[in-house]
């Protein structure tokens, strides 16, 4: 819990953040992440009202200071329980809050929670507002451009223009529909088509609200693009997986970008303090593993830290300079090469 906040400004344009994903989007994670780029809003995975109230609150709410400007997303739909975890949130530093009406998990749906909410935009709206009245950070909505029976572009304004009317103006649209009834959590992130056009759309129709775009967006040259049409871009897999794309997005600022080994410097003394605070290694390593993606000796370093493979900080620091080595000795014989082509 802090009030030291670094880098605050949370409403500056272009809003580029990383989604909240269950079980990846972690403070191991977060902490990883930022240190790519100052600028990019993190998101915790997304906790329910009901973990926060009876589940032990600084278990699901505590984070590094690091890790501003950060964003709880919040799953429910009491407006009340909402409202007074939208409050505690705010007491515990946090910079933002988020509403999930996007998460298409059948858990989920079961307790009225996440993407089956887009067809009662009514409730929603009740719940933004009794969030918004509850605190004085910003109220943001993701959700998807659609669910089920409700698919049209126009259904989806409906459900922007009610919310809306609370004063809330931020929204972040996952550009794919959720078939509830009909695929699973996982094909849902993958099997509907993308329809970025109609996310262009709303963002031309209500220019007034601040419209970030989410879903299959993997590269600098993507959100460049995006970016000509909305006002942020929301980045998912892709920045867990190869997470030196936030480095890459730090151009969107004219920021330098960090060397990875550099990062690896400022990570290995927190992994050596959560280790110290008991967490198992494993559980750290697992948000690093694609640092070195796409580059020589990748392989090596994922299977070096994966699988409970490194039991110690020793092991880390072996995989670093194994790496490190390979990349050199791609280097020498890149530069041999070219020498011997040139003579």
């Amino acid at each position: 819990m802090t009030d030291l906040k670094q880098n605050t400004d949370i409403s500056r344009l272009p809003r580029i953040s990383v989604a909240p994903m269950m079980d990846w989007t972690t403070r191991d994670y977060r902490f990883f992440a930022r240190l790519f780029n100052p600028n990019i809003i993190m998101y915790t995975e997304m906790v329910t009202t009901g973990a926060i109230l009876f589940g032990g609150a600084e278990r699901h709410l505590d984070y590094n200071n690091e890790e501003h400007p950060i964003v709880l997303q919040l799953g429910g739909s009491n407006p009340k329980d909402l409202a007074t975890c939208s409050k505690m949130a705010q007491d515990w530093g946090y910079d933002e809050i988020n509403l999930n009406v996007g998460c298409p998990s059948d858990r989920v749906q079961n307790n009225k929670i996440g993407a089956c909410l887009m067809a009662e935009p009514d409730l929603v709206a009740e719940c933004i507002a009794e969030m918004r009245n509850a605190v004085d950070i910003p109220v943001t909505v993701k959700h998807r451009i659609g669910i089920d029976d409700l698919q049209s572009y126009e259904e989806m304004l409906h459900f922007v223009d009610t919310v809306a009317k609370t004063g809330c103006d931020n929204f972040v649209v996952h550009a794919r529909i959720a078939l509830l009834q009909g695929l699973s959590p996982k094909e849902n992130r993958d099997v509907p088509p993308l329809r970025y056009e109609d996310v262009y759309r709303l963002k031309q129709d209500r220019p007034n609200l601040i419209i970030e775009i989410n879903g299959g967006i993997k590269t600098f040259a993507e959100t460049q693009q995006h970016l000509q049409h909305v006002d942020g871009v929301m980045i998912g897999r892709e920045a867990y997986h190869n997470p030196y794309l936030l480095a890459e997005l730090g151009q969107l600022w004219s920021l330098e970008a960090p060397n990875r080994f550099d990062i690896m410097a400022q990570m290995m003394p927190y992994i050596a303090k959560r280790m110290e605070q008991g967490t198992p290694l494993s559980i750290i390593t697992r948000h690093i593993l694609g640092l070195f993606q796409n580059l020589p000796g990748a392989r090596k370093w994922r299977q070096a830290l994966s699988g409970g493979n490194a039991k110690s900080l020793k092991d880390v620091e072996i995989a670093l300079i194994n790496i490190q080595e390979a990349m050199q000795r791609t280097e020498d014989y890149l530069k041999e090469n070219q020498v011997q082509e040139n003579s």
